[in-house]
């Protein structure tokens, strides 16, 4: 499995929605990007200016929200996965 670094954190994205509530199937360039996802790995966190080493808010396993830009896709053993900075998670979803 992947570990990041950092303050930096591994999400695995939720697919796009395929069909509107009217029941209209999407093409792929009109779906919205995916914003929400689970997080599967968290790395260590940051240090602050001290020395002391400051707490990642997320866990593993926790559902969240984020920006929809943000972060670098990476394919890894046939899943797609999202790292990012755990300053663009906007959320966690309880």
């Amino acid at each position: 499995m992947l570990q990041p670094i950092g303050d930096r954190v591994i999400v695995e994205v939720k697919g796009a929605e395929e069909q509107t509530v009217g029941g209209i199937v999407l093409a792929s360039n009109a779906k919205e990007k995916p914003i929400q996802g689970k997080v599967v790995a968290v790395g260590g966190g940051m240090y602050a200016e001290d020395g002391s080493k400051l707490p990642m808010t997320v866990q593993e396993g926790d559902e969240v929200l984020y920006d929809k830009y943000s972060g670098t896709k990476v394919k890894y053993e046939g899943k797609e996965y999202l790292v990012l900075h755990e300053k663009d998670i906007l959320a966690i979803v309880k």
